[in-house]
């Protein structure tokens, strides 16, 4: 299969060369600039063709490529001519006399490169000519300029071209040829596998050969960062992919990848990797408040990238953080855009989901179209069914308009059309929001966008990308630049929107919101899943796995495994209280018996306790009720809003052997209820208040009507199971290693209905009813001194 190469690609890798973000910079958008692509070419004659397509086969460095492209026009007479026009339009607010000399010799770059594929195409031609039309988005200005070109000079420069490409090319594949011995001899780098941990790891790699998406579920202790990586990487030896992505929601996780690779290397394994860090966090500290055109670190960057490149590559494997850095001081590199240069080059490349995932941020670089020598390892799968909607989903309110306004009064900066266009889109605003405000109500939901809204929006994002061509940097600017941005997103978003979605309107002390809500993102995850050669997601918790293969777009022919706990069930103890009822008119009748439940729990041992609680207010007044009734127990709590250092010594409390009991309390779905590890006698109890449903909303319960419409269970998809999901990490806090014992208690009567029993794992179904508080305290002792004596203080 022939690997797709496009065109500009080519050249933006091959001839870039000047300053970083220089064309980037341009506020134009791509909506915007289509826009006046099809408005230029509806002027054109009858024989121009637009969006004319071109490919050409290609054999580099020994492997066979696809040169592909659209040029913009082509006017042809017929297949039989000597002579055609390539016509290349490029649109900016930037003075086409202000345009860099890099800038135009891209441009020229890439309808020259059309001309020697069109060449090819069409044998009677015997020149071509070229015209690069260049619109100027802030004054409407078209520039068009016209180059002759002859069959052998363009295929001259074509080859000037491909023969850079190639030299890249060559590179790369003597990075592969060092890479592949040391993948063949790489044995499983911890001798033996754990119980179910091979089955897992050959899931994988058929996976990988079969082209499939794989849903996995691998409960803690599985090691199953080893278990995706290892076989992937040995299909990387066998040539079967080329290229890993390792995706996951946290830090914590990536790191865990990193310390994988590590460990194989240190067994001989040669690979390059690198783990992407996000721009607000590797941003060097002095290019924060610099403009582009001041910043060292841009002024000149493609001049010195590819020495740079060679220099990290050539001396590095493991492209950390710190690796990175390093190299873009020394080199005098934006480290964030070095970072991603760099991934180019590179076997392995952990990141956040985003790169893949989210339609306004992912990796143009790689995920332009599909390329089947990438294989994706997503990490905690289970994230992404919340993380997902959100990427699909964009909110815009009216408040920063009337800031905006305010601000301008009496503003010189501020031009009339721009003020005007302000004006126009608060009043959109108000016009939408008089029906919610005349009915009385606050909230409300339809079914497809305001036209009116859409359209003053896109008039005022035209008016705000032409006046910011020439502004100074004031406050002002900085405050339109900002809605500017949450403007852009919110269009952008819009051009996705279909059936998946709602609108929802709502209005809070005049503040109107329009949010373009996406109730099943799951069509678009296919999307960017089927750009690779096929994907792994996996989590401790995936059940039930035929929900997360609907919701993650597993499709049909998706595949899934679960690996049972390598753990023994009787390792821990799980009790349902089947007395406690804790739904929200429940709560307060019930709060004297979770109260006594949870004192039960922490009198059975001396130890440390983790109590998760469905919301912040219901933690506090379950925290002070029990902290007033017991004194004398050692209690911390996680607090509303905790900096690193403080959640580090929540952490750092729960230490091994205490001498005396802490209870801690915490949110369940909540940052100390999944990705931390209280391995041993540092966590030996979990109590659980609630189902963890979450809280009823218009939104969830509107997620809850869509999937009933699609007959699926709307109930189970929108509150139920994502409600368990949080349950079932929390719960997996416990039992973390082979020697980890303790006790779950499961403080709701629902957790004993067959609607919950039915999804449990299979390491849950040892789980054990109480009726009545007196049961809990021998049930707990009975546990301590029969079940895990070996235990005993």
């Amino acid at each position: 299969m022939s690997i797709k190469l496009g065109v500009r690609d080519l050249v933006e890798f091959t001839l870039r060369t000047g300053d970083l973000g220089v064309t980037s910079n341009s506020q134009n958008t791509a909506l915007l600039g289509a826009q006046i692509h099809r408005r230029l070419q509806k002027q054109r004659g009858t024989d121009y063709q637009k969006e004319y397509y071109l490919d050409l086969p290609l054999t580099l460095a020994g492997h066979d490529y696809l040169l592909h492209g659209r040029a913009d026009g082509v006017t042809l007479a017929s297949d039989e001519a000597t002579t055609a026009n390539i016509e290349e339009i490029k649109t900016s607010d930037t003075d086409f006399d202000q345009l860099s000399d890099n800038t135009l010799t891209l441009y020229w770059a890439q309808v020259k490169l059309y001309a020697h594929m069109l060449f090819c195409k069409l044998p009677t031609l015997t020149s071509l000519t070229l015209t690069l039309t260049y619109y100027q988005t802030s004054t409407d200005q078209v520039t068009q300029t016209d180059q002759t070109i002859d069959r052998d000079t363009a295929k001259t420069f074509f080859h000037q071209v491909i023969d850079e490409y190639e030299t890249w090319l060559t590179f790369r594949d003597e990075l592969r040829q060092r890479r592949d011995p040391t993948v063949q001899a790489l044995d499983f780098p911890f001798g033996q596998y754990r119980p179910g941990q091979r089955e897992l790891a050959v899931a994988v790699y058929k996976t990988v050969l079969s082209r499939k998406r794989l849903f996995a579920e691998a409960p803690t202790g599985t090691g199953k960062t080893i278990s995706t990586l290892f076989p992937t990487i040995k299909a990387i030896g066998e040539g079967v992919i080329q290229r890993i992505f390792y995706l996951t929601a946290k830090q914590s996780t990536r790191r865990v990848a990193e310390e994988a690779i590590t460990l194989m290397a240190t067994q001989g394994l040669k690979l390059k990797s690198i783990t992407l860090t996000a721009k607000d966090k590797i941003r060097f500290p002095e290019e924060v408040d610099l403009l582009p055109e001041n910043n060292p670190f841009m002024l000149g960057y493609y001049d010195r990238l590819k020495p740079a490149l060679l220099d990290l590559i050539q001396h590095n494997d493991q492209l950390t953080r710190d690796v990175i850095e390093t190299y873009a001081r020394k080199h005098t590199l934006d480290p964030f855009e070095f970072q991603l240069d760099a991934g180019l080059f590179c076997d392995v490349v952990i990141g956040d989901y985003n790169y893949l995932f989210d339609p306004q941020v992912h990796l143009q670089r790689f995920f332009a179209t599909t390329d089947p020598d990438n294989f994706f390892l997503i990490d905690e799968a289970h994230n992404l069914v919340d993380r997902s909607r959100d990427m699909y989903s964009a909110a815009i309110s009216s408040r920063p308009l009337d800031r905006l306004l305010d601000q301008s009064e009496g503003l010189s900066q501020a031009s009339a059309k721009l003020r005007r266009r302000l004006r126009d889109l608060r009043d959109t605003f108000t016009d939408v929001a008089a029906p919610l405000r005349q009915s009385g109500q606050t909230d409300t939901t339809f079914l497809t966008p305001p036209e009116a809204f859409n359209h003053e929006l896109g008039r005022l994002i035209e008016a705000i990308h032409d006046w910011l061509a020439d502004q100074p940097q004031t406050p002002f600017t900085q405050a339109i630049l900002d809605f500017y941005f949450t403007a852009i997103s919110y269009q952008r978003i819009g051009e996705y929107y279909d059936d998946t979605y709602r609108m929802r309107l709502t209005l809070e002390d005049d503040n109107v919101t329009l949010k373009q809500l996406c109730l099943d993102p799951s069509a678009f995850l296919a999307d960017s899943l089927a750009l690779g050669h096929g994907a792994v997601l996996f989590s401790a918790t995936l059940s039930p796995l035929s929900y997360y293969q609907t919701v993650l777009g597993g499709g049909t022919d998706s595949l899934a495994y679960r690996l049972e706990s390598p753990f023994p069930p009787e390792h821990q103890q799980i009790l349902i209280t089947n007395y406690i009822q804790t739904t929200y008119k429940q709560r307060q009748a019930n709060l004297a018996n979770i109260l006594l439940a949870i004192k039960t729990l922490v009198d059975g041992r001396t130890g440390n306790y983790l109590i998760f609680l469905p919301s912040y207010s219901y933690l506090l007044t379950v925290r002070q009720a029990f902290e007033l009734a017991y004194p004398k127990v050692h209690t911390i709590s996680q607090e509303a809003q905790m900096t690193e250092t403080a959640r580090q010594d929540f952490l750092d409390a729960f230490t091994t052997n205490p001498e005396r009991t802490l209870v801690g309390f915490a949110l369940l779905g909540g940052i100390f209820s999944e990705g931390i590890d209280l391995k041993g006698q540092r966590l030996i109890g979990v109590g659980i208040v609630s189902v963890g449903l979450p809280g009823i909303s218009p939104e969830n319960d509107l997620i809850r009507d869509y999937f009933d419409q699609q007959d699926q269970p709307g109930f189970a998809f929108a509150y139920q199971l994502p409600g368990l999901n949080n349950v079932f990490q929390a719960a997996g806090r416990l039992i973390r290693g082979a020697q980890d014992v303790g006790v779950i208690l499961l403080m709701d009567q629902r957790f004993a209905t067959s609607r919950y029993t039915q999804l449990y794992p299979q390491h849950w179904q040892h789980y054990q009813r109480l009726y009545r508080p007196e049961q809990l305290g021998p049930a707990i002792a009975h546990f301590w001194t029969q079940e895990a004596p070996q235990h005993e203080n």
